[in-house]
């Protein structure tokens, strides 16, 4: 579980889950972050996941029909007055350079090596993903949480 007052980054896959009903385990995620909120943490997206965001959802996904572009920028926008919103700066390119030459990455991972580089500039040591494999490579410098492990507290 997370710490009192902790920052927690959300994946795009969390963040998904979260705002479509009928995602798979939305019921999971909306009570993982609600706990999370209750237990004073702060949840953190970056400008990539709002990205990543409309891109999944404005193009048919099995569990929702595509959203209109205007709808999507709605959401964008009230997930800025929702979420703390981590800008991508030269700080964090900086330390994505010194993560793509210490991790090994390569091709799509290097959206995952980008959230981590963000993670660091904003000092975010924790992670609620789905993917928890795609962050395994990056153990030592984040703590990777699944809503499951927020729910019972760190137990899978």
């Amino acid at each position: 579980m997370t710490d009192a007052n902790a920052r927690v980054f959300v994946d795009t896959n969390v963040l998904i889950r979260l705002h479509v009903a009928t995602a798979a385990d939305h019921p999971l995620a909306e009570q993982a972050a609600r706990r999370l909120i209750l237990n004073g943490s702060e949840l953190w997206i970056s400008r990539q996941v709002m990205r990543e965001y409309a891109s999944v959802l404005t193009r048919p996904q099995p569990y929702v029909e595509s959203l209109a572009a205007a709808e999507v920028a709605q959401q964008l926008r009230l997930f800025e007055a929702s979420y703390q919103i981590a800008d991508e700066t030269s700080e964090v390119t900086t330390r994505l350079c010194i993560l793509l030459e210490t991790v090994p990455v390569g091709g799509k991972q290097v959206h995952d090596a980008n959230i981590v580089a963000t993670m660091q500039t904003y000092a975010i040591d924790q992670l609620l993903t789905l993917n928890t494999a795609d962050f395994t490579r990056f153990g030592s410098l984040i703590t990777v949480l699944t809503p499951k492990a927020v729910l019972n507290d760190g137990a899978e």
